[in-house]
């Protein structure tokens, strides 16, 4: 298994339209996606883009905020009402086999594989096994958000 770039850090967001002003006029981010909702992992999210060497894509920041009280984020932003840094994502070319690799060497993951902002599969794994740091590993995209 070989861990690809780093595609995102998510932020969880008390309020996205503040979030988006706050990056878009303070850290003079020029590209933002529009926010879009997320029913089934109960969030709303938005991406900032940032520019890579060359032209190419950076690495984004994932604003996601909340959709209700049963959102898995509520209980992220009750304990951090200002928001902050929710998790890391790593890209790799085969969902299923990096999912076994990571249970073969005994790190817990968080669910089943489902399906991402980004449109491909993605998985959780467990922040006690991995320096503290919720991870989600997901399949590379064939086109960036």
């Amino acid at each position: 298994m070989k861990l690809g770039r780093l595609n995102h850090v998510g932020v969880a967001v008390p309020d996205m339209a503040d979030a988006i002003a706050y990056y878009r006029d303070v850290m003079g981010a020029a590209l933002i996606t529009a926010p879009f909702d997320m029913p089934e992992q109960g969030v709303k999210v938005a991406f900032v883009n940032t520019p890579g060497e060359h032209d190419t894509a950076g690495t984004q920041i994932e604003l996601i905020e909340p959709l209700g009280e049963t959102s898995p984020i509520a209980g992220f932003i009750a304990k951090n009402p200002a928001g902050g840094q929710h998790h890391l994502c790593y890209e790799v070319e085969d969902i299923e086999a990096a999912r076994e690799w990571f249970t073969a060497q005994g790190k817990r993951i968080l669910g089943p594989t489902r399906i991402g902002a980004h449109g491909t599969p993605i998985f959780f794994l467990h922040p006690k096994d991995m320096l503290g740091q919720l991870t989600e590993i997901m399949e590379t995209p064939r086109e960036q958000h």
